[in-house]
């Protein structure tokens, strides 16, 4: 493997569940070494999320927590114990970058805050990716990004309109935030490296995911226009929906966007008499008749498979897809061409599929080095290998509990 992008930087992650081990993922995953700090005393709530290899529980055997944390490398510290803090403390002066996503205040309590490690290391970066910001009224409002979709409004866009929102699977906001706070990381380090200073980057979760919204921001400013939930339609299309097909739940989705589309589709359905009628004439008027549309469409889709649909419908230029189970998605040609899903053996799952990136870079390698860490598997290398610290001094503190 040859040098990798962000090679020999070093970066201390205190964060926990999504926002912050991704954004530690992207800048690991481009070579940068990123050291989890962790605690049986107080383990990631990923850790000990469903669903558990060969459904027996354990802090290493976590699939959604394998998923998101390839090369890392993990540290168990007991932050609560007396001598806990020292050894961070002297993590921090051998690292670059420092991250976090607890609630305001909370690093500044374990004497681990933006001012403390300036006194540590001058030109530390350190990110925080709280819910709502380091300031504010709201600031020290608690919770995660179940809470936090809900604020944004992504909840209120999802589901029917006719029915109450559908709560997303997860924290959608845990998804939004990392590329940017990974963004202010790599901006940052190009700052230091001008100028020799670092800097504290307080990075809201809740405005990052407001960007994901900005086109319903500006129909509301422009029309007074408030969004709300669609279902699988679109203001813009018609048809837009999943439609269902022959077999056993199986769908596709069919999108047509113009008349040319809109012509095309008539051809693939052999012009049946209900077509021409002037409800469905026009773009509007087959918005207006959207709800008798879908009855049609879906008697014609029912009597095909869903992969025979989708393959007409994209030979003709109509955008369309069939709705696939989850597994079928590890099976997908385009994404396994491009290594998507890195195979990695871990020590308790087996070979696992870990999640990799979504570019590629063509002068330096961005790949798959080691699997998600077991809770505290490389202590003792970060210790006596990166922090240099003395095996003696190694043990002592281990015997005494601090590497818990």
């Amino acid at each position: 493997m040859g040098i990798m992008a962000l090679e020999n930087i070093v970066i201390v992650n205190f964060g926990w569940v999504l926002a912050a081990p991704v954004t530690g993922k992207y800048l690991a995953d481009l070579g940068a070494t990123v050291i989890r700090v962790e605690s049986m005393h107080r383990p990631d709530p990923l850790r000990i999320n469903t669903p558990y290899k060969d459904n027996i529980p354990g802090v290493n055997r976590s699939a959604y927590h394998a998923l998101y944390n390839a090369n890392n490398y993990s540290i168990a510290i007991n932050l609560k114990h007396p001598r806990g803090i020292d050894v961070a403390k002297r993590l921090v002066a051998k690292s670059d970058v420092v991250i976090e996503n607890f609630t305001p205040g909370s690093m500044k309590r374990l004497g681990l805050s933006y001012e403390d490690l300036k006194e540590i290391k001058s030109d530390i970066i350190m990110l925080s990716l709280s819910m709502q910001g380091q300031t504010g009224p709201y600031a020290s409002h608690l919770g995660f990004g179940n809470q936090l979709t809900g604020l944004t409004g992504f909840t209120q866009l999802t589901g029917w309109p006719d029915r109450t929102p559908v709560q997303p699977y997860a924290g959608v906001t845990d998804a939004c935030a990392p590329s940017l706070g990974a963004a202010a990381i790599i901006a940052s380090l190009l700052y230091r490296r001008k100028t020799g200073k670092g800097q504290y980057l307080d990075l809201s979760q809740n405005e990052a995911s407001i960007h994901y919204i900005t086109p319903l921001m500006l129909d509301y400013f422009t029309s007074g226009r408030v969004a709300n939930r669609s279902g699988n339609r679109s203001l813009y299309a018609a048809p837009h929906a999943a439609y269902p097909c022959k077999g056993d739940d199986k769908w596709c989705a069919i999108a047509i966007f113009n008349d040319d589309e809109w012509e095309a589709f008539c051809n693939i359905l052999g012009n049946p008499d209900w077509i021409r009628r002037p409800e469905f004439s026009t773009f509007l008027n087959r918005k207006n008749n959207e709800e008798e549309l879908d009855e049609n469409i879906a008697e014609w889709t029912s009597k095909h498979t869903a992969e025979k649909v989708m393959y007409l419908m994209q030979t003709a230029g109509i955008a369309a897809g069939e709705v696939i189970e989850p597994g079928k998605l590890m099976e997908d040609p385009q994404l396994n061409h491009r290594k998507y899903f890195w195979y990695i053996n871990h020590s308790e799952l087996g070979k696992y599929p870990h999640l990799g990136e979504s570019f590629q870079l063509s002068e330096t390698p961005v790949a798959a080095r080691m699997p998600a860490p077991k809770l505290g598997e490389h202590t003792e290398y970060v210790c006596t290998k990166i922090m240099e610290m003395p095996d003696d001094e190694f043990i002592e503190l281990f015997q005494e509990g601090v590497f818990e």
